[in-house]
């Protein structure tokens, strides 16, 4: 099935917010001909069947970026509704992610950026992600999703 394709249920996806040192997020921009390609979004994918959420944060994250999760606090959760009929319905399940190791792309993605609230209105978003930014930012440093 294709990402594109709709299937009878939501699919379980998860989306990483991994800080810098200067409270910025990492967004990357997904690479022409990848689903989505051209936008930007939060590292992350789907579930995989017989995987549990937690490996699936350590496994995308390692796979897109070649970091190393150190440790994820579970955020919220976003439905994330078809933009147009036949997309995919997606539960975004969002984790901060306190992370090692120094960024090297796979081939799903071309860029990478680091963006505050100041920046989104910069980039065009993919996957529903800015309502996800939009929803943590205002809560990232003021304890009540914690801190790292």
């Amino acid at each position: 099935m294709s990402d594109k394709s709709t299937s009878r249920y939501p699919v379980p996806t998860i989306r990483l917010f991994v800080r810098n040192e200067h409270g910025k997020i990492l967004i990357l921009k997904r690479a022409a001909n990848s689903y989505g390609g051209g936008a930007w979004c939060l590292p992350g994918g789907k579930v995989d069947y017989g995987e549990t959420v937690e490996r699936a944060v350590a496994k995308e994250l390692r796979e897109e970026t070649s970091l190393e999760c150190r440790s994820a606090r579970f955020c919220f959760y976003q439905d994330s509704l078809p933009y147009n009929p036949g997309e995919m319905h997606a539960i975004n399940l969002y984790f901060e992610c306190d992370v090692s190791g120094e960024i090297s792309l796979n081939k799903e993605s071309s860029e990478v950026a680091w963006i505050g609230p100041e920046d989104l209105e910069l980039y065009e978003i993919a996957f529903r992600n800015e309502e996800g930014l939009r929803r943590y930012w205002p809560t990232a440093n003021t304890g009540q999703q914690g801190t790292r």
